[in-house]
């Protein structure tokens, strides 16, 4: 039978990463019914990625929440690492769908399912790799922030401000989670990884309004004229 950890700071991981996965999966619904009807492929690549969240926040969530062996846990981060590894690659796809004027070069999906699958090869022979994850996190975060800024200041695509503020605060908390020393008691005691989940929920947010303010302009534009 499992048993909760007993860990305070494995318990609020493990709670926030049940929140997260419920957020993305709730995110995953609402940009499915925003664009399957304007942009059917952009629509596919962001359900993909929020899709993946949802997975692998919940495998976090049993990973971080329950007493285990540690190969048990080894074998738990396998596919959670390769979920998160794939969601990075098809947000990094995403930004340049949006950049590239609504196109994508066909070898970008095969080269970031190869880059994911090497991403979890790396953690698979080296312990304590997830740094890697953070790292190229950071740098795909880091283009997908200038690409957006330099949308907005275009005014090329409508929620390109949105979607550069939810990146802001992805960095931010991708940072927040690199600083393993971080810890704040506020009712229940959190660590890095705790108030990585906090503060990402609200870059996820974002990302949906963002998502959602371009959509709806494509509709609008699409709408016949009297």
């Amino acid at each position: 039978m499992l048993q909760i950890i007993n860990i305070p700071t494995e318990q609020t991981t493990a709670a926030t990463d049940v929140l997260m996965a419920i957020l993305a999966f709730i995110i995953t619904l609402k940009v499915y019914r925003s664009g399957k009807g304007v942009d059917l492929k952009k629509t596919k690549i962001w359900i993909w990625v929020f899709g993946l969240l949802t997975f692998a926040s919940a495998i976090g969530a049993i990973a971080h929440g329950f007493q285990m062996s540690k190969l048990t846990n080894f074998v738990l981060w396998q596919p959670l690492n390769l979920s998160l590894g794939l969601a990075t690659g098809l947000f990094f796809t995403g930004v340049v769908y949006d950049f590239k004027n609504f196109t994508l070069p066909k070898a970008v999906i095969s080269i970031l399912i190869v880059c994911a699958i090497i991403f979890l090869i790396v953690n698979v022979i080296l312990p304590n790799a997830f740094i890697v994850f953070i790292i190229c996190e950071a740098i795909a975060m880091l283009f997908a922030f200038v690409a957006y800024t330099i949308l907005a200041s275009r005014k090329t695509i409508e929620g390109a401000g949105l979607m550069a503020e939810g990146i802001f605060v992805t960095i931010i908390a991708a940072g927040i989670q690199a600083i393993k020393t971080i810890k704040v008691i506020f009712i229940w005691e959190f660590d890095h990884n705790g108030i990585f989940h906090l503060v990402q929920m609200i870059g996820l947010i974002i990302l949906l309004k963002g998502l959602q303010t371009e959509f709806r302009s494509r509709a609008f534009d699409a709408r016949p004229t009297l």
